[in-house]
Parts: C-alpha cells; structure tokens; sequence
C-alpha cells in the first residue's frame, strides 16, 4: 500500500484552531510503529495548475495563488495567506492524485492529507482551499483512467463544495453522512445525504453505514471510490456534535475498505478533519484509519 505525504503538508500558522502539526505527527507515528515502511510512503509531485483550472475559476485561482484575496475571502477560507499555503495546497491535491494512481494500480492509495470537501469552484471556505476530490476525479478523466466515481464522504461536516461542483456530473455519485446540526449551516445536495442527530453513537452509525454501502455501489456502478475518512465523528470533539467511540471509528473504516475490496473497486483515501482537544487523540485516530486499510490489503495479499 502507498501512502503520500511532504514537509509542505506542516505550514506554520501560530496559535491556530486548524490542527496542522498532524501532518507530520501522523507519518512519523505509521513509521515508528511499523505500519508503514519507508518505501511505502511517496513524496508527491505538485498538482499542475491546468488541473486546478479545470475545477476552479480562474479569478479565484488567480487571487489565492498571488496573495490578493479580498479579507472576506479570507475570513471565509479561515486560513492566514503565505506562499508556504500555495505550496501546500498544490502538495496535498498532487498526493490525493498520487493515492489514486497508487489505487488503480495496487487497489488501494492512502493521501496523509486531503478531503477538502468545503472548496467550491469560485471560493475556499472551513480550511479548505480547492477541492481534491474533484480536480483528481476529473484529471483522471480526462487521462481516461477512470469515468465514474463514488465519493464516500463520512466526515462530521458534509461535503458541501463537492455536493455543488459534482451536482451536474451524472458520472460522479456523491454520498455524505454527516451531523445535521453541524457545519455548514446551508446544506447543499449531494446524491445522497444523511444528516444523523446529535450524539449520535457507534450502533445507529455503523447499522446505517453498513446498510448503506451495498445500496451506494449499485446506484453508482464506479469505477473508483473516493474515501473523506474525517474522524471528527469521534465523541467530545470540539467541531463535532457525534459520540462515536475509537473502537467505532474504526469499524466504520474497516466497512468502507471492505466494501471497495469486496467489489474490485480502487479506493483512494483521504484523511479529512479532527479536532480533538489532544492532538495525541487526533493523531492515534487517523492512524488508525490508515492502520485499518493496511489491515485490509495485508489478508488479501
């Protein structure tokens, strides 16, 4: 299995409620622990700028990667402006590209980053610059890799950019099952949403999720499967309003896996949010994913 991670994911911003030293924690603890060996993990290419283009406008692109964003923009995208920022949301799209690349050869590729499922195509907004998801699946199109795709987003917040920039893509099946009372505040319209009550926990979550792919794999018939794995679904997190255990974070990835494993599809997987008040939390947690889709592919190879 390969993973994708860079420096360039760790931007220094101060006192910030954006948990960026995850980026780093998470592949050192893969490596120290030994889920992960060091070839397994992939340094990735920059996205090019004509792939971002072909999602975003040019007007937006423009602003962001000059540093001339109007500060509502700003404010909106909730992240302070550097080069080191650009650099950085270049990375991350160029490793989500890498996981999928990795995917189709392998079954399975791991982006250390990634899920930015709040960008739309004119503006960034909740942390999220330009929408991965979206500029890889349409780069794998035009590379005629892959036509269609299933995007399972299961992070606390619903993926309300991707819901707006796939709405007339007949190819792309967009699937979010987050907390209704939650980030953002106006829902868009994914293929399929459901939005689960507050303190929501582990049994009503899992028998849904678990009903639910089987039913997502025949009205999409892709070609690939995208994975938002957010783990702000786990109780007490601090963006979050659901009450899932570790243990349940864990069976929700596990079922994923096996879902794309047990029907041939890629997956590709991207780490999504987490706020936990303890980044030792946040960090064990997204391991913890990844340790779950190394898990998967170690029985079936």
């Amino acid at each position: 299995m390969q993973a994708f991670t860079s420096a360039r994911y760790t931007v220094p911003m101060g006192n910030h409620s954006y948990p960026m030293d995850k980026y780093h924690l998470i592949p050192e603890r893969l490596l120290a622990e030994g889920v992960l060996s060091p070839d397994e993990i992939s340094e990735p290419d920059p996205i090019a700028l004509d792939d971002i283009l072909r999602v975003h406008t040019p007007e937006y692109v423009h602003a962001f990667t000059n540093g001339t964003l109007e500060r509502k923009a700003l404010l909106r995208l909730g992240l302070p402006w550097s080069q080191e920022l650009v650099q950085r949301a270049f990375a991350v799209i160029g490793g989500t590209l890498g996981a999928a690349q990795a995917a189709l050869r392998d079954g399975v590729g791991v982006n250390l980053a990634g899920g930015t499922h709040h960008a739309f195509a004119d503006h960034g907004e909740g942390y999220c610059i330009f929408n991965d998801l979206v500029i890889v699946l349409r780069r794998l199109r035009e590379d005629s890799r892959a036509r269609r795709f299933l995007i399972v987003d299961l992070d606390v917040h619903q993926g309300n950019g991707t819901a707006a920039l796939c709405r007339t893509d007949p190819d792309t099946f967009t699937f979010s099952m987050h907390g209704e009372n939650n980030y953002p505040a106006r829902k868009e319209h994914s293929s399929w949403d459901i939005a689960l009550p507050d303190g929501t926990g582990d049994e009503q979550y899992l028998s849904m999720l678990s009903t639910t792919l089987p039913q997502l794999l025949d009205q999409a018939t892709p070609d690939m499967m995208f994975y938002q794995a957010g783990v702000d679904v786990l109780g007490g997190d601090r963006f979050g309003k659901l009450a899932l255990s570790m243990a349940g974070v864990g069976e929700r990835d596990r079922l994923v896996n096996e879902s794309a494993r047990q029907a041939g599809i890629p997956l590709v997987v991207t780490l999504g949010g987490s706020y936990a008040h303890d980044i030792n939390t946040i960090v064990e947690t997204h391991c913890q994913t990844v340790k779950a889709i190394k898990r998967e592919v170690s029985i079936t190879s």
